[in-house]
């Protein structure tokens, strides 16, 4: 009995092979109940596609499935695992030079730094050189639900809301993960929804974390100024990026509430499925001059929220707030 049934589940299992094999790849992604998440999942093993390539990271081989998004120095390609045939998200940081190399570096330590339900761990790592150019790739784990941007995305196009209860537990989630960072010593200096993905219980969960360094930042002089100034113009989002990195002062302290001010425009894109700077920025109009006002709360958004509008004004401009108070 248990040969007939061992020979039953081979056939089955070949017989739905060659079903998958004769499909388009792009079908299989694109169908609603045959996408790739579902195939994967309903299978209950990995979908197997004979033409795609392959790479090899830490001795272990995986596939390219799709590429899932790019940047100006980095691509997202969705990547499965030859063995476990379980998902990944393969980031490829193109490294122009030692600067380069020495930035992604960077970016692999912070991941290997910390261990914690709200900081995207890093799966392996390797550096690739190939035609006189480096590429860093970082393996780490995907979830398919995207990014908090994804989410308000559509909900926006639907003309819905987030219910007030998923607002919470997020914003919990990645304050979690901020003070994490924070008690390292370091700040995360891009906070925003690109930045936080979301696994299928909505946990968040604190991507990119390349831009990170020391939380404290001592100025001396004017040249000093100028050199973080445009690093902040080149790593730090401008409609989430705080009032003092647009005008560093020549003698001054940066620290960690520079993710704070962030920590709040999140908390206002989640209320009002859009940044509190996003139009401004997206006009072509100043968010450096923008950032130095009170920002306007909508009277229809404060009878839906009136809670979440008193959090929310109690730190922008955030300066009033002591760092302890997010936290509690």
């Amino acid at each position: 009995m248990l040969v007939l049934l061992k020979i039953f589940y081979q056939a089955s299992r070949n017989a739905t092979f060659m079903l998958f094999k004769s499909l388009p790849l792009l079908f299989l992604l694109d169908h609603p109940r045959l996408g790739l998440k579902n195939v994967a999942n309903e299978m209950g093993q990995s979908l197997c596609v004979c033409s795609r390539g392959s790479m090899t990271i830490d001795n272990k081989k995986y596939y390219f499935v799709q590429k899932l998004d790019e940047g100006g120095f980095s691509y997202v390609d969705l990547v499965e695992g030859a063995k476990d045939g379980r998902f990944y998200a393969l980031k490829r940081i193109l490294c122009h030079d030692r600067e380069g190399r020495k930035e992604a570096q960077t970016e692999v330590e912070m991941h290997q730094m910390f261990s914690h339900p709200n900081i995207l761990s890093l799966v392996s790592h390797t550096f690739v050189d190939a035609g006189g150019k480096t590429e860093a790739w970082l393996l780490l784990p995907y979830m398919s639900k995207g990014s908090l941007w994804s989410v308000l995305e559509k909900l926006r196009d639907k003309g819905s809301s987030m219910p007030e209860k998923q607002i919470l537990q997020i914003f919990r989630g990645i304050c979690s993960g901020l003070k994490a960072i924070h008690e390292k010593g370091y700040a995360h200096r891009d906070l925003k929804p690109t930045n936080v993905l979301l696994d299928e219980n909505n946990k968040p969960l604190l991507m990119d974390l390349g831009s990170m360094n020391r939380a404290r930042i001592e100025v001396k002089g004017s040249r000093e100024a100028m050199t973080l100034q445009d690093w902040a113009a080149q790593r730090c989002t401008i409609s989430y990026r705080a009032p003092e990195l647009f005008h560093v002062e020549s003698h001054c302290i940066i620290d960690e509430r520079t993710d704070i001010w962030s920590l709040g425009c999140v908390l206002y894109c989640m209320m009002m499925l859009e940044g509190p700077y996003d139009l401004v920025f997206q006009k072509g109009d100043s968010v450096a001059l923008a950032v130095q006002n009170p920002v306007s709360i909508p009277p229809s958004c404060r009878s839906l929220l009136e809670g979440f509008v008193d959090l929310l004004t109690s730190f922008i401009p955030f300066r009033s707030l002591r760092k302890e108070k997010i936290f509690c």
